[in-house]
C-alpha cells in the first residue's frame, strides 16, 4: 500500500515535506549535563540513551525536564541505590548514524542501554528490511562498546498524529512509522530485548510547540513507562550491575 501511495501521491508528498521543512520551527536541545551520577554510594546501575532529538530534549530548558536523567531518577529511587547515566543524541540523528556516532563518542560502561531512533529513518525513507539490518548493527555495537547486558528499544511515535505535518503526508509518515515499528518490536522480541511503545496518546497539547516533538508534559509518561520495563527486566541486568 505505501509504494501505491508513495507512486500515485509522489509530486504531493515531496511539496508537503519541502513545506514542512522550510516552515518547520526549530527548537533548540535541552541544556545541562549530559552524564552524571544520581543517588549516594557506589553505582549498582549503569544506564546510557542513545537517540535522536526526542532524547536530546529539543524543546526543553533542561535535561532535568527530558528524559534521560528523569528515568535515571527514577530507577535509582525504585532501586535504592545510586545509578550512572549518559546520554549520547543528536538532532536528525537515524539509526545508521548512531552506529557512526558510537564509533567516535566516548561511550562509558553500561548494563542498560534505551535507544530513542526511527524517526529520521522515517524521513529518510529507510525501509523496514534496512531498518532492522541497521538496528541489530547497532545493538551488536552497543553490546561491544559498552558491556550491556541488555536494553530497551522504543518505538516510533505515532506520526499519523503530528500537527505539524498535513495530510496525506502525515497519513503516508504514519503508516511507514507503524511498519518500521512492528519490525523493531517483532526484531526485539526475537533478541529479547525490551520494547517500549510511544503509541499512548491522541493528546496534542502533550507536543512540543512545533507540533513535531514531545512536550513537557510527555517525558514524565515515558520516563515512568520505561522505568517500568527496566525494572520489570531487572533480572536480566542486575547480576551485571
Amino acid at each position: 500500500m505505501l509504494l501505491a501511495a508513495r507512486l500515485v501521491l509522489g509530486p504531493l508528498l515531496l511539496r508537503q515535506a519541502g513545506a514542512v521543512r522550510r516552515a518547520a520551527l526549530r527548537l533548540p536541545e535541552a541544556s545541562g549535563p549530559r552524564e552524571g551520577i544520581v543517588g549516594e554510594g557506589e553505582p549498582r546501575l549503569r544506564l546510557l540513551v542513545l537517540g535522536d532529538s526526542s532524547a536530546a530534549g529539543v524543546g526543553l530548558r533542561h535535561q532535568s525536564q527530558a528524559l534521560a536523567l528523569p528515568l535515571a531518577t527514577l530507577l535509582a529511587e525504585r532501586a535504592g541505590a545510586a545509578v550512572a547515566w549518559q546520554l549520547l543524541a543528536r538532532t536528525g540523528l537515524d539509526t545508521p548514524g548512531a552506529v557512526e556516532l558510537l564509533a567516535t563518542a566516548r561511550v562509558a560502561p553500561a548494563d542498560v542501554v534505551v535507544t530513542v531512533l526511527g524517526v529520521n529513518d522515517v524521513t529518510s525513507q529507510l525501509s523496514a528490511g534496512a531498518y532492522v539490518t541497521h538496528t541489530a548493527q547497532l545493538w551488536s555495537e552497543l553490546k561491544r562498546s559498552t558491556g550491556a547486558a541488555w536494553g530497551v528499544a522504543c518505538g516510533l511515535p505515532p506520526m499519523g498524529r503530528l500537527t505539524a505535518i498535513p495530510q496525506p503526508l502525515r497519513w503516508y509518515l504514519g503508516r511507514h512509522a507503524a511498519a518500521l515499528d512492528g519490525s523493531l518490536r517483532e526484531w526485539a522480541r526475537r533478541h529479547a530485548l525490551g520494547h517500549c511503545s510511544l503509541s499512548w496518546t491522541d493528546d496534542p497539547a502533550l507536543l512540543a510547540s512545533d507540533g513535531f516533538h514531545p512536550g513537557a508534559a510527555l517525558y514524565p509518561l515515558w520516563a515512568q513507562r520505561l522505568a517500568d520495563i527496566i525494572m520489570d527486566g531487572r533480572r536480566r541486568w542486575a547480576a551485571a550491575a
